[in-house]
């Protein structure tokens, strides 16, 4: 499906990189938008709220909801599943709204694939893999098994850099907060086939 006025922006990058708190920091200059909030069968961890950071289920109820075919798309990561559910996002595309993505790879694949025209793709990065573990052993969150995980992990996804419209390396954050909202006023700009072919056959017609 192809809405007519919605677009999708994607955000993806190491954990670590600093997407989720640019998100949280441009959330009040953005209007008429949806987040879109993940399915994961991980943990709920420190503060966060079931319905707000994630929707929270068991594997039998993700395994039972892909049979279903709920996703968007789905992976496991880090030994857990995460998945994206289509409904709200058909949703909200048809209410014209911009819909924001902070996903993995895998996931960019499939939205890339699923709504090529009306996606704008952002690869979040720190400056270096030493800024990476400096930052990932701030957290103090995580075992280190789990945090030479998340860079092994890092390093297959700084793979698929080139697959991204965007690359921005989130060394001083308020200059990345300034650049993403740039793009994402670009992105908001951007013309599905199907708004293109409507112009077209009415400029021909006037």
């Amino acid at each position: 499906m192809q809405a007519k006025s919605g677009v999708i922006v994607v955000l993806s990058g190491p954990s670590g990189s600093g997407k989720s708190s640019l998100i949280n920091k441009i959330e009040d200059k953005l209007d008429h938008y949806y987040i879109s909030i993940s399915t994961t069968t991980r943990p709920v961890r420190g503060q966060e709220v079931n319905g707000e950071d994630y929707f929270f289920v068991s594997k039998e109820e993700f395994l039972q909801d892909i049979k279903d075919n709920y996703f968007l798309e789905h992976a496991v990561v880090h030994g857990n599943y995460y998945g994206t559910s289509l409904r709200p996002i058909q949703t909200a595309l048809k209410e014209g709204r911009l819909v924001l993505f902070d996903i993995d790879v895998q996931g960019h694949a499939a939205i890339r694939d699923k709504f090529p025209d009306i996606i704008t793709s952002i690869f979040i990065t720190t400056p270096s893999l030493a800024e990476l573990k400096h930052r990932l052993s701030g957290r103090a969150t995580e075992t280190k098994d789990i945090m030479q995980e998340r860079l092994s992990i890092a390093k297959k996804e700084l793979s698929h850099i080139k697959e991204y419209d965007y690359v921005l390396v989130n060394d001083d954050f308020e200059q990345t907060v300034n650049a993403l909202l740039d793009i994402i006023q670009a992105a908001k700009l951007k013309k599905s086939a199907v708004e293109i072919d409507d112009f077209v056959s009415k400029w021909l017609q006037n």
